[in-house]
This record gives structure tokens, C-alpha cells and sequence, in this order.
């Protein structure tokens, strides 16, 4: 097929959006813009909730490609690539077992220290043994970080300073999972890196109006700066885009991802996850990466289709 840009095969797309996680608003305001950029590019476009009954509505649909818009839950962690699979139906993104690695950060810190790169010192809470956990206990000193263990968009994310404030924040993050994961308290620059096709395409500094880069700074206009490129020196941003394509393959990742780093006052570079599906908003941190380097967001798009056809056809 020719013009418009569209990739051959490849006429009518499913944009799966939505699904029942907590990130559903966010998924939905993706998979919209997607929807729209697709649309303007000539693609027949569908757009589809992934509820229950997503295996017959995108059968029904009788889509060439399913780009998964979708954040957290069984969107991000290997189900709803897996139901893919075993349709035979091509899809966007990383496959199973690398969105289920990097969607749990306890599996995922594990990967990356394996693989050489820092991570933040940290600890695993099961919710059964919370009431017995203490910072004390494993040596680490406040202020701590409090995160689900399978969680997105700084869901459930707290800062804490005190064994009292720690106690609320584990059962906050409770409510996502029967594991927390409790790190060490990183203060520096916040540097995503962006990686498209094999290659880190680029970075951007976030700062945050509040204490560290959470759900509403991602998704408020005004309440986070963007600094692009980042504003480190160029060796910096070279080492941190090796140790984003390192975390990309160390986790099994292919097509496209953003890696999430923090920059210490001493420049030492701590790793703290890979997403596998990040973001599409108007706030969204991919589509500035890419327009850094020279590509619009409809040439994300297709770029992201692209090699999403090639990797399928490896398997």
C-alpha cells in the first residue's frame, strides 16, 4: 500500500483504550489522540474498550493491528498481549513476558542490577508481613519512597518520613496489590530517555511543582517543567541513553519504551523502571522526546506500527 504513509497490510487499526486499571482516565486520553493522529494519517480506525469482552470485539472489528494504548493493570503486564498471541492477532509494543517483567519493579530491579545498572536500595513488603516491617529494620534511613509493586503513573506513590507515615503509605499502596515495594530516597534530576526501533531517540528533565514527579504533575499542564534536551552534560546524557537501551533489552523489551532515571547531586544514574506502554497525552513525555529528534507525533505512530509488524514477523 502507498500514501499517506500507511504501512503495508495495515488499513484497518484497533486502538485499545481504556480497561478497568486505575490509569483507565490517562489510557483513554491516549488512545483518543492516537485514535485521532491515525485517523489524519488515512488509517480506518476503531476504537475499542478493553473490557471483558475485548477478544470478540476485536475479532468483530476485523482489525489488521491492535496498538495497545492501554496503562497498568492487564493492559501492561502480559495479558492482553498473551490474548493477542493467542489470536494471532498483530499488536504494538513489547510481548508478554517482557511487559509482565516491567511492569513488576520488583522483577525488573532484579533484571537491571543483574544487568549492571544502579538501582535505588530497596525492599519488598507482602502485604500479610506489613505490620511487622520497618525502616529500621533493613537500614534504611527516611525519607523513604512507597510504590505498589505493579503499578503505573506514580499510582499509590508516597513519600514518607517517619515509621507512622510508612505504616499509611504501605496500605495505600496496598489497595493496588498484595506487594509494595519501600526504596531509598534518591534526590536529583528527574531524566527520561526514550527508546524507538533499537536506538535511545533522546531525553527530557522533568521538575515537578511538587516533591517528586506524581500523577498530577504527569497529568496537569503547568504543574511540571520540561527541560529538553536535559539540561546535563552531553557524556551524561550519552551514558544515560546507553543504560536506557541496557534496561530496554535487559527486561526483553522490543519496539519502544521509556526508561526513568534519577540523576543524583554526585551524577550517579539509578534506574527506576522501564515503560513498556508510556504515555500518549498532550503531556505525555514520548511524543517531546521524539519531536526532539526531529519526528512529529504521526511519525511516532508509524514508526511504532513499523517495527511493531517486523517484530511480530520474528516470532
Amino acid at each position: 500500500m502507498t500514501g499517506n504513509g500507511k504501512k503495508p497490510g495495515v488499513r484497518r487499526i484497533g486502538v485499545i483504550m481504556g480497561g478497568e486499571s486505575a490509569e483507565r482516565e490517562v489510557s483513554l486520553a491516549s488512545g483518543r489522540g492516537i485514535a485521532d493522529e491515525l485517523a489524519r494519517l488515512g488509517y480506518t480506525v476503531i476504537e475499542i474498550d478493553a473490557g471483558r469482552d475485548l477478544a470478540a470485539r476485536a475479532a468483530d472489528a476485523e482489525i489488521d493491528l491492535a496498538f495497545i494504548a492501554l496503562h497498568g493493570g492487564a493492559g501492561e503486564n502480559g495479558a492482553v498481549q498473551g490474548l493477542f498471541e493467542v489470536m494471532g492477532m498483530p499488536y504494538t509494543g513489547s510481548g508478554i513476558l517482557a511487559s509482565a517483567a516491567a511492569m513488576d519493579k520488583a522483577t525488573s530491579k532484579i533484571l537491571f542490577s543483574r544487568a549492571g545498572l544502579r538501582v535505588p536500595g530497596h525492599a519488598v513488603v507482602e502485604k500479610e508481613r506489613a505490620e511487622a516491617f520497618s525502616a529500621g529494620g533493613i537500614g534504611f534511613n527516611f525519607p523513604l519512597v512507597v510504590k505498589p509493586a505493579a503499578e503505573g503513573s506514580s499510582i499509590g506513590v508516597r513519600i514518607v518520613d517517619s515509621e507512622t507515615e510508612l505504616q499509611s503509605a504501605l496500605a495505600e499502596a496496598f489497595r493496588y496489590g498484595r506487594r509494595a515495594l519501600v526504596e531509598e530516597y534518591v534526590k536529583g534530576k528527574e531524566i527520561q530517555i526514550g527508546v524507538l526501533g533499537g536506538r535511545a531517540i533522546g531525553g527530557v528533565e522533568v521538575r515537578p511543582k511538587k516533591a517528586f514527579y506524581d500523577y498530577e504533575c504527569k497529568y496537569t499542564r503547568g504543574m511540571t517543567e520540561y527541560i529538553l534536551p536535559p539540561d546535563i552534560p552531553d557524556d551524561m546524557l550519552e551514558r544515560l541513553k546507553d543504560a536506557a537501551l541496557l534496561a530496554h533489552r535487559s527486561l526483553g523489551c522490543s519496539v519502544y519504551s521509556r526508561v526513568d532515571f534519577l540523576v543524583d547531586e554526585s551524577g550517579n544514574e539509578y534506574v527506576l523502571e522501564v515503560n513498556t506502554l508510556p504515555g500518549m497525552t498532550p503531556t505525555s513525555l514520548m511524543p517531546k522526546i521524539a519531536a526532539l529528534a526531529g519526528m512529529s507525533f504521526g511519525m511516532l505512530l508509524e514508526e511504532i506500527i513499523g517495527a511493531s509488524i517486523e517484530e511480530r514477523k520474528l516470532r
